[in-house]
């Protein structure tokens, strides 16, 4: 895939060149068929082929956030200090017991 992006990068290059030498070419007319017949087309390309990478990684850092909240002794809601009844604390796991 990379080759065929980059066969068709220097295709492109080689089209504003010729755009850009021409007797009725002009510079602008050159920047502008790099960007829409290079650059454009192949952001958009990469961009869906990125897709399902990116996918992967939110799941990865959606699980790893659920493991981080998760609560390190197994309990899910343990009274702090002696608290009773409805006032109950969840301890984070990179705190120390307080004294």
């Amino acid at each position: 895939m990379v080759l065929v992006a980059l066969a068709w990068m220097y295709v492109v290059l080689m089209m504003a060149a010729a755009e850009a030498m021409s007797p009725q070419g002009t510079l602008l007319g050159a920047a502008f068929t790099f960007m829409m017949y290079g650059v454009l087309p192949l952001s958009i390309v990469l961009y869906v082929m990125g897709t399902p990478a990116r996918r992967k990684a939110r799941r990865r850092a959606e699980e790893a956030q659920a493991l981080a909240d998760a609560p390190v002794d197994g309990s899910v809601d343990a009274p702090v200090d002696g608290q009773a009844g409805g006032e109950v604390q969840k301890r984070q796991p990179h705190q120390p017991p307080p004294p």
